[in-house]
């Protein structure tokens, strides 16, 4: 994007881009203008300290790749490798973790320091369905008016939330009182 400057002065522009910079990966071959490397070979082994023009000559004739892999070692790293094999082999692994991770999400459940009993079942059966599923839950108590002048009420509740809760969750985070609401957190337990 292009900025006029003031009239005053008519043949100046200010430029205004902005340039990202990608993520460096690791430097290969010619990009490599240390003076000095370390350099391992494919096989894993030491090949010594050398000067950066004669471990690619010893990369090139073994028709593979010298790539920096501890660019803040004195001297830096090098390693002799198929960098093509080796950016595949991290992409397969990298795809594989996160096929395997799962996300844990919060669920909340809200009452009233005022609810009826079956109300409370209702809400228990939820947040234990919630935990055995392996989401951490969030329960909540709203003060509206004059109950915030029985905050005890609310804690008293959560408690007993918690302690009906307990053959599949932990409490996470005791009962705390944050402006109008009091939370307390619960997190399942770890299947044996």
């Amino acid at each position: 994007m292009f900025v006029r400057v003031p009239w005053r002065y008519p043949r100046f522009f200010v430029n205004l881009e902005v340039f990202h910079i990608g993520k460096l990966e690791h430097q290969l071959n010619e990009e490599i203008r240390d003076k000095e490397v370390r350099v391992i070979g494919a096989d894993g082994a030491q090949l010594g300290i050398m000067s950066a023009a004669d471990a690619q000559r010893l990369a090139y004739e073994k028709d593979l790749d010298l790539v920096k892999i501890a660019p803040n070692a004195t001297p830096p790293v090098c390693k002799i490798m198929d960098y093509g094999k080796f950016r595949f082999e991290q992409l397969k692994k990298e795809k594989e973790a996160k096929k395997n991770q799962r996300v844990v999400e919060i669920k909340e459940v809200r009452m009233s320091p005022n609810i009826d009993t079956n109300d409370f079942n209702v809400k228990l059966k939820n947040a234990q369905k919630f935990l055995k599923e392996g989401n951490r839950v969030k329960v909540t108590v709203r003060f509206r008016g004059r109950e915030m002048a029985h905050t005890s009420i609310g804690e008293v509740l959560l408690k007993q939330f918690g302690e009906q809760c307990a053959e599949v969750a932990t409490v996470e985070k005791n009962p705390k009182l944050d402006g109008r609401h009091m939370t307390m957190f619960l997190s399942p337990k770890a299947a044996k």
